[in-house]
């Protein structure tokens, strides 16, 4: 496969994130219809997390196995080990601090009860309005780390496919590329699932769909010419540590809706979503 095939079926991998993300444009679902979405789309990053962590494990383990047998020394066990906990950090506490940054000053208040806006003095119209502006670029700068955390995920699972790519593995590499593209369907959900009433632009669910699909088109372009457990372990902490983020944020502001036991049925439809897609890439061989 050569390297141009090996950048356009990573690309279209990627771009499958696109299948989920007009939901976010609908604005007829009710309350339980977007802890539903919500919630489906948190079993699908607790099955993102869990699958980043075990290859993150698997990385880190190698040498100190081989620090055992005396095939290894203890410095790579401990530089992976390092690089593992501040990519992770990197994802928890680095998002958010950077979250936290973007917040505009001062707390954002709910809207004031009784009364329409017009009904209002202008100056109580103007701070109600900036309150909305404020609770919808919240909103919204939750799911735009949502698809960075994907975005970090997905640039690790390109790097398997250009990686098989570039030595040889055609059979392998393709099912890497069919297995990715169903599995990356479904993360169009974990993006808009969190945005709950607010309704956004096209044009940011096309910038969401580039950051959280693309990373696939560029992990395969470095993976067909570079192959480094390091980076490879650098991404698969940080996607790890700011899928874990994100899982407590979306889960914080669904709570507020309600409907629990219909959110932890969804999520564990979510879980075995991710389960079975990613199976499709073990039965060829991933």
């Amino acid at each position: 496969m050569s390297f141009a095939e090996t950048a356009l079926l990573g690309a279209l991998a990627g771009l499958t994130i696109y299948l989920g993300l007009p939901f976010g444009r609908l604005q007829t679902m009710s309350d339980r219809a977007r802890v539903a979405l919500a919630m489906f789309a948190v079993g699908v990053l607790a099955f993102l997390f869990m699958d980043v962590s075990g290859h993150a494990m698997a990385i880190v383990e190698e040498p100190v196995v081989g620090l055992k047998e005396g095939t290894e020394g203890a410095g790579k066990a401990i530089g992976l080990l390092a690089l593992l906990g501040a990519g992770f950090a990197a994802g928890t506490a680095g998002l958010a601090s950077v979250e936290r940054r973007m917040r505009p000053p001062g707390p954002v208040q709910p809207p004031i009860a009784g009364g329409a806006v017009d009904a209002l003095a202008p100056e109580d119209a103007a701070r109600l309005e900036l309150r909305g502006q404020q609770a919808r670029g919240r909103v919204l700068r939750t799911g735009l780390a949502v698809a960075v955390a994907i975005g970090l995920h997905n640039f690790a699972e390109g790097l398997a496919i250009g990686v098989s790519a570039g030595t040889g593995e055609i059979a392998l590499a393709t099912v890497l590329i069919i297995g990715f593209a169903l599995h990356n369907a479904t993360e169009g959900f974990g993006i808009v699932g969190p945005l709950g009433e607010v309704r956004p632009s096209w044009r940011w669910l096309g910038l969401v769909g580039l950051i959280g699909g693309g990373p696939v088109f560029l992990g395969a372009m470095l993976g067909y010419n570079v192959s480094s457990e390091p980076l490879e372990l650098a991404f698969y902490a940080l996607s790890g540590g700011a899928i874990l983020y994100v899982i407590g944020e979306v889960w914080g502001a669904m709570r507020r809706f309600g409907h629990r036991e219909l959110g932890l049925w969804m999520l564990s439809a979510g879980f075995m979503a991710g389960i079975v897609t990613d199976l499709v890439v073990v039965y060829g061989g991933g």
